[in-house]
């Protein structure tokens, strides 16, 4: 893996394989979404975006939280609408960076996970969490609605649940969050990595374009009705079918062996 600055606000390695690992390393603040945090950020995105060799994204952090999502001191010292306005438009860029990403970005979550670091796991493909870790929409505790958070997580929670976690703002574990769909998996904090590496390992095994066509398919379906979004499907399929590396999986199977993929 390439090194990174230990005093860097996000750290970035990249392996062998293209799995790029973005670590929030702002421990102090408990890596906070503020300004330079979503600039990082949204620098690296915008980085993996253009690089077509990068195949996966793990999203971890260091210190005791995950991330406490925006910092409520920062927030109190400008009282500007048009600073908040900027703010949350800043963090909307950033998650929609991770929703348009060609390849899929996997949520490692060892803590806590508040409002918008909340958001920023369920906007993730995947997630992997120890049983430790806590998850809360909790601005409601200080007067403020969870509204930006909201739009992921009923994308990925059942309604009442996620009405629930937005209204009384209180925290939920991990293996909660597992049930309501938050998360994926559950395991030890000392098996969090090997989990994570599963996920990464399983997906990185694939052709990447049948990645980055299924990711994007599927965020754009969920949108549609029923009619709009099987017709939009069907048209994926077919120009996933005329791709190289789902001729060879086809032939792979009637000939009964291994695809010969050329990653």
């Amino acid at each position: 893996m390439t090194p990174t600055n230990p005093n860097e606000l996000l750290q970035t390695t990249r392996d062998a394989r293209g799995v790029v690992t973005l670590t929030l390393n702002d421990s102090a603040r408990f890596n906070a979404l503020g300004s330079d945090m979503l600039a990082a950020l949204q620098q690296a995105l915008d980085g993996v975006a253009r690089d077509e060799t990068a195949r996966a994204v793990v999203l971890a952090a260091n210190g005791r939280a995950f991330c406490a999502g925006h910092n409520l001191k920062d927030m109190a010292a400008h009282p500007d609408l048009a600073w908040y306005q900027a703010l949350f438009a800043q963090c909307s860029k950033v998650m929609l960076a991770i929703h348009r990403l060609p390849v899929p970005v996997i949520a490692r979550v060892h803590g806590m996970a508040t409002a918008a670091g909340c958001q920023l796991v369920a906007q993730c493909d995947l997630a992997v969490a120890a049983d430790a870790a806590t998850f809360a929409t909790s601005g409601i505790h200080y007067g403020l609605f969870c509204a930006t958070p909201s739009v992921p997580l009923v994308r990925n929670v059942p309604a009442k649940r996620a009405m629930e976690m937005l209204l009384t703002g209180d925290f939920i574990d991990a293996q909660t969050a597992l049930a309501q769909g938050l998360v994926n998996r559950v395991v030890p904090a000392d098996l969090l990595d090997a989990e994570v590496e599963k996920l990464v390992q399983s997906i990185v095994e694939k052709p990447r374009v049948a990645v980055a066509m299924g990711k994007a398919l599927v965020h754009q379906q969920r949108e549609l009705g029923i009619d709009a979004a099987y017709q939009l499907a069907g048209q994926a399929m077919a120009v996933n079918m005329m791709d190289a590396a789902a001729q060879e999986g086809a032939r792979a199977f009637a000939e009964k062996r291994q695809p010969d993929w050329k990653r």
